[in-house]
């Protein structure tokens, strides 16, 4: 069981808390609206009202020992303002939704772990993909079987696809690999790439910080989780 905030009840944060929830996590459900907080507060852990742009106000209720946060308020200025705070607080990882690539933009900058876009993305995905650790990504592509972005473990790193062979131990299928690799700038100055391998050979080895795209029974790929 992890520990979430949400800061923004509006159709897409409720969705989000509520799922998580029913996925059997803590949720502390934040916003400035108490009609917003009241309409949540029986289906949530905590719920309560507040300015989130206020670091005293998000410390005094513990927003700082979550271990994930969702930031999924409506105004741009606020919405990074939170994203900021909640970084400088310690959270480890904060999903922020933005309205355009513009404001996605400035969350990285200031420190959104992920970015959400609600017209792409449902409540329902995002929590699922938020609340398993390594999971960055999360696609449910029939009642049974999902595509998913996970974290390489460190039993799979430094071994090659044939030596894996997770088709036929975990029935699940590797169909791309996402690695970053650094480079250097024209300027000189010191960037990090993304290498998208779709299709991986046999040969190909998997290394520290391989985020794999997976498509297999979800039963299965729990297994592989718990590598």
């Amino acid at each position: 069981m992890r520990q979430f905030a949400v800061i923004g009840l509006g159709r897409f944060g409720s969705s989000v808390a509520r799922t998580l929830v029913e996925r059997g996590h803590e949720v502390l459900a934040i916003d400035s609206e108490e009609e917003k907080v009241a309409e949540i507060a029986d289906q949530v852990t905590h719920a309560v009202q507040l300015d989130a742009s206020d670091e005293k106000a998000l410390r005094s209720v513990g927003v700082a020992d979550v271990d994930v946060a969702v930031v999924s308020v409506g105004d741009i200025s606020a919405s990074i303002l939170i994203t900021l705070l909640l970084k400088e607080l310690g959270v480890g990882l904060v999903a922020s939704k933005a309205l355009d690539a513009l404001h996605a933009k400035v969350l990285r900058r200031v420190g959104a772990d992920k970015i959400i876009f609600p017209e792409r993305d449902m409540g329902v995905r995002v929590a699922d993909s938020l609340s398993t650790p390594g999971i960055f990504d999360y696609i449910e592509v029939s009642p049974t079987h999902s595509i998913v972005e996970l974290v390489a473990p460190g039993s799979l790193q430094s071994k090659t696809m044939r030596e894996l062979d997770l088709r036929a131990k975990y029935g699940v299928n590797v169909i791309a690999i996402k690695r970053k690799k650094p480079k250097i700038s024209k300027e000189g100055a010191s960037e990090i790439e993304e290498e998208f391998i779709l299709g991986p050979t046999a040969d190909e080895q998997i290394v520290h910080g391989d985020l794999l795209v997976l498509l297999g029974k979800d039963e299965d790929i729990e297994k592989l989780k718990r590598l």
